[in-house]
């Protein structure tokens, strides 16, 4: 089949796939004497597989490491346990700190009044300076400034 026909079987686009032969993750397809790239039911199931390993967040090295194993039917389970023992753990990392990053967001958009004025609380959180409390006025040390200041 041809690569238009692998892409929709695949559910991966035809730029991806080339994408894929280009750094090895997937074998170059056949070519027929037109030039044409020759897919058939493997390919197909490897870009499958390719797919649905992007679509949990594995990268393409991982993903390469897990081909690897499922073309092995010698494979110890355990690799492709660690594999995505460690990807859990990653993507558990990561929802730590986009829940951070909520919070923090949730705080400065929170002290921001949103209206005609000047200050913004987001853009100074932004910019890696302090943020004035609530009710204080640009200029004046807040309570935490003045407790500081007696130090």
């Amino acid at each position: 089949m041809r690569i238009g026909e692998a892409a929709t079987r695949s559910g991966v686009s035809a730029k991806m796939i080339r994408h894929y032969e280009s750094i090895g993750l997937l074998a170059p397809a056949a070519r027929r004497d037109n030039s044409y790239r020759d897919f058939d039911a493997r390919d197909v199931h490897d870009l499958t597989f390719i797919r649905r390993a992007r679509d949990l967040g594995f990268s393409i090295e991982e993903i390469g490491r897990l081909l690897a194993l499922w073309r092995d039917r010698d494979r110890p389970s355990r690799e492709v346990k660690q594999i995505a023992q460690a990807h859990v753990a990653d993507l558990e990392a990561r929802i730590t700190r986009m829940q951070e990053m909520v919070a923090t967001l949730r705080h400065l958009s929170e002290a921001c009044a949103g209206d005609e004025r000047p200050d913004c609380p987001i853009l100074t959180g932004l910019a890696g300076e302090k943020t004035k409390a609530a009710g204080s006025h640009a200029g004046q040390p807040d309570q935490a400034d003045q407790g500081a200041d007696q130090r």
